[in-house]
């Protein structure tokens, strides 16, 4: 079975979906629908702008979710899912991918998360860091024994996991993992701490969005974040977006179920290879390829 996966906010560069915009009628004319939508140009900042515009979470989340979903969507009869699953923002783009929403309401509810989002950061600075080589066990009961905010975020492969919160949590966390002999922690470039608890009143504005928006029965199984179990219930998928926001990314079991349920190969569909290498850990015999 062909799987294919979406990726989420850390994929973006500078050019991303130019060739698709000057090389496709069809491209072209959904990235102007983009613009009209979203009420400024996107394909400017995406196409010629700078690394600091595209890191804006108000800019960044629609840029990846345009061009993974343009780029499924200009493959015409040769796209065929049969299982999709995308990285936390990489949900709503394997939405649109396997028929659960359309391509405008998607971009709709994916500018107000990226809103949303950003005015949380706002109101509670706070960030990420990745963990590395280290049991996610370990992880686990360390952020629990911590008094600040400090939770599991992205469980991205074997060995490689995210954790999000405060940065004083984090920052306590990096040291009691020192002192237990990890010291492998990269402190990420985020604005934020996504898919923690301090993301809860964005939550409520994407519930909202997500409650009044129409969900179609899906042409196959989305496997979610939440969970990283397959759903086709348009229902189930709602709860489970909203759900999402504050859960951790289960993405090492999201693969494994996959394979499990008979995935023969991962493509990627959107900018970068960051899901591939992550299918690849693993399992390092699985066919993986990009759009």
């Amino acid at each position: 079975m062909k799987a294919y996966v979406f990726p989420g906010q850390g994929a973006q560069f500078v050019g991303m979906g130019k060739d698709l915009y000057e090389n496709s009628t069809l491209a072209k004319e959904l990235f102007e629908k983009a613009n009209e939508i979203l009420g400024f140009r996107i394909t400017d900042l995406m196409f010629d702008g700078t690394e600091d515009d595209l890191k804006q979470t108000k800019v960044t989340q629609p840029a990846i979710f345009l061009h993974s979903v343009i780029l499924a969507k200009t493959q015409g009869d040769d796209f065929k899912p049969e299982m999709v699953a995308g990285h936390s923002l990489g949900e709503f783009s394997a939405l649109v991918a396997n028929g659960a929403l359309s391509f405008e309401d998607g971009l709709v509810l994916v500018s107000k998360r990226a809103m949303a989002m950003q005015k949380a950061c706002e109101a509670e600075p706070s960030t990420m860091a990745a963990i590395l080589r280290v049991e996610d066990e370990v992880v686990e009961q360390v952020c629990s024994e911590i008094e600040e905010v400090v939770v599991p975020a992205n469980y991205n492969s074997p060995g490689q996991i995210v954790i999000s919160g405060s940065f004083k949590g984090i920052d306590m966390a990096i040291e009691k993992l020192a002192e237990m002999g990890h010291t492998k922690a990269i402190k990420l470039n985020v604005g934020g701490a996504f898919h923690s608890p301090l993301m809860d009143p964005a939550k409520i504005e994407l519930a909202e969005a997500i409650n009044s928006t129409h969900f179609n029965t899906p042409i196959c199984p989305v496997y979610q974040n939440v969970n990283a179990k397959p759903s086709s219930d348009p229902e189930e998928i709602k709860q489970n977006l909203i759900a999402q926001l504050t859960s951790p990314v289960r993405w090492t079991q999201t693969v494994i179920n996959m394979i499990a349920d008979g995935a023969t190969s991962f493509t990627e569909s959107g900018p970068g290879k960051v899901l591939q290498g992550l299918v690849k850990k693993v399992d390092r015999h699985m066919e993986v390829a990009s759009l």
